[in-house]
């Protein structure tokens, strides 16, 4: 406990350096303006700066998406609560109650309870990440080929059943993005493989083109085509933004609540921030003495889920750091981010380069403790950002999209990559396909294929010693678990019915 104390004091006073929390605070900026852009998210903003990471040192980049990814969550309850816009999906939820406070004249309230809930949240998802982290960390480095081939396939899996959209599209989805994932110049045999003739393409496809066009150029191609005009936003006093003592005491529970089951959802693979506030919401309204004022403008509707999607930011960390496997596709930039800088997460790195973890978790505080000042006297400043034409708005991303994604290998071909996949995004995305799984195909594919490849060269070429192994056995177990179970549920209740 002493240890990581002392580790924690040296990570904080390496990250109150002047260009870490320069860092930090455009983070955070960033991440609260994506966040109250509907649509963009913090996928998409990841996705248009990684390459500007390439100037910048590996702990800088790690700290900048640190803040864009938790900023989001905060910012997308600004326009959930004033608009009735959920500028990020996980602030869908917080719509139902955040709006409707909003038109009784608590939209200052609301704004300061989802400030308030997201910033005790982020906290302790921050202890949480430390603790858990170095936990697992201490385990993985155990774990040999096909225990990481065991976790990479669940965690493909999970996202393919937690996704939200069918599961055979999804499936087929991180089918393509293996497959893209194959393209290149095999790392063991030299030989290239699905280059059709084309020399660029013997380094393979990368994933800035491809994550660019699905998120950046996509989201551009739907904004452009939604005829719908956006919603008037609404000012909000500096002296309306406080709680009433009654409404402080309804809060505490559902904050501490929603952050531990935040933290503990976004452990498991999948679109964790979205789980957890539907979660923490339907566990509020359960638990809560008026249950009729859900859905009316209940307080702990927008307490609940706010902290919840915050703290999953956190746990979301903790199979990256400890494993080096990304569980969802905001991971998946951020391991894009640390591998363009030449680092693979996992146990490894937490022991080689301790400085990078210890400082990134303290700039988390600190960056937690800047949101927490700029949400709320400059809610009106941010919200006026919807006030920007789109016809200025979109060509600028499209011409961020373009630079960035040039800049990295100077390559035509990626521009043209960038085309495709922004064209594909936004077919796919209109036949109703969710694309981040692919995205974390892209990036686990080549790492299970060399997992595999590495458990079959030990075993001898022996399948059955590859998944029979004790850890692996268990999680392949699990994961058949999630699929049957829900089957046999739904069977179960049939039959209650009929019967």
């Amino acid at each position: 406990m002493w240890e990581i104390g002392q580790c924690f004091l040296n990570g904080l006073f390496a990250a109150t350096k002047p260009l870490y929390l320069y860092y930090a605070l455009i983070g955070a900026i960033l991440g609260t303006i994506t966040g109250i852009l509907p649509g963009l998210g913090p996928l998409g903003a990841m996705a248009i700066l990684l390459s500007f990471t390439l100037k910048m040192d590996a702990t800088s980049a790690m700290i900048l998406f640190a803040g864009i990814y938790y900023g989001a969550m905060y910012g997308g309850s600004t326009t959930s609560i004033l608009l009735n816009i959920p500028g990020e999906a996980a602030s869908v939820v917080t719509c139902i109650d955040g709006y409707k406070m909003a038109q009784k004249g608590r939209a200052g309230a609301a704004l300061t309870v989802s400030a308030v809930g997201s910033f005790v949240a982020g906290t302790i998802s921050i202890i949480g990440l430390m603790f858990v982290t170095l936990f697992l960390s201490d385990i993985a480095l155990k774990f040999g080929p096909s225990e990481f081939l065991a976790i990479g396939l669940c965690g493909l899996a999970f996202l393919v059943r937690l996704s939200g959209g069918s599961i055979f599209q999804s499936f087929i989805m991180s089918l393509i993005g293996i497959a893209l994932g194959t393209v290149g110049t095999d790392a063991i045999t030299g030989v290239e493989r699905f280059t059709f003739g084309v020399r660029d393409l013997g380094q393979g496809i990368d994933f800035l083109p491809v994550a660019m066009g699905l998120f950046g150029i996509a989201e551009v191609l739907f904004t452009v085509a939604d005829k719908e005009a956006p919603a008037s936003p609404k000012k909000v006093r500096i002296k309306e933004l406080l709680p009433t003592r009654e409404e402080w005491k309804r809060i505490f529970a559902p904050v501490l609540r929603g952050s531990f089951l935040g933290f503990f959802i976004g452990l498991v693979p999948g679109p964790s921030p979205i789980i957890s506030t539907f979660v923490s919401y339907f566990t509020e309204k359960k638990l809560s003495k008026r249950p009729e004022e859900f859905g009316q403008g209940a307080i702990e509707g927008v307490a609940g889920p706010e902290s919840a999607n915050n703290a999953a930011v956190g746990g979301a960390y903790v199979p990256l750091f400890a494993l080096g496997i990304p569980f969802t596709p905001a991971m998946a930039m951020v391991l894009g981010a640390l591998m363009i800088h030449g680092l693979t997460p996992g146990p490894s790195l937490i022991k080689e380069k301790p400085d990078l973890f210890w400082t990134v978790i303290a700039s988390m505080y600190i960056g937690n403790c800047m949101l927490i000042v700029l949400n709320l006297p400059l809610v009106n400043i941010f919200v006026n950002i919807l006030r920007v034409p789109q016809r200025i708005l979109m060509p600028i991303i499209v011409l961020v999209c373009m630079i960035g994604v040039y800049s990295v290998n100077a390559s035509l071909l990626d521009l043209l990559l960038l085309a495709i996949f922004g064209l594909s995004g936004y077919i796919l995305r209109s036949a109703g396909f969710q694309v981040a799984p692919l995205i974390l195909a892209l990036v686990i594919g080549p790492m299970l294929e060399t997992a595999l490849r590495q458990a079959l060269n030990i075993s001898g070429g022996n399948l059955w010693t590859v998944v029979s192994k004790p850890i692996s056995l268990s999680l392949y177990a699990a994961t058949l678990l999630t699929f049957i179970l829900p089957v046999i549920l739904k069977k179960f209740r049939s039959a209650k019915k009929a019967g």
